[in-house]
């Protein structure tokens, strides 16, 4: 059975949302020291500064953005595979 691109694409854009808001949240708990979170998330997410609001909603909507791209990419790829193979 083919997956559905939409379906897999929001849910991937949800779920790395949902990611970046508890790596936000832990950088804020945990000591700096401790986890490096903010180094992380700088050097993985384009403009994102950590600790300002726009730098938040800016890697809200990038994170969200890569799940989805992840799933227009691999919903093809799987079910080409799947066609052929499956």
């Amino acid at each position: 059975m083919p997956l559905n691109i939409r379906i897999v694409s929001w849910s991937l854009g949800i779920f790395t949302a949902i990611s970046y808001i508890i790596c936000v949240v832990y950088g804020l708990i945990v000591p700096e020291n401790l986890h490096g979170m903010s180094a992380f998330l700088e050097s993985v997410l384009p403009a994102f500064k950590w600790l300002t609001f726009s730098g938040f909603i800016l890697g809200l909507i990038e994170s969200f953005l890569y799940g989805v791209y992840t799933g227009i990419v691999f919903v093809p790829i799987y079910n080409f595979i799947n066609k052929r193979w499956g």
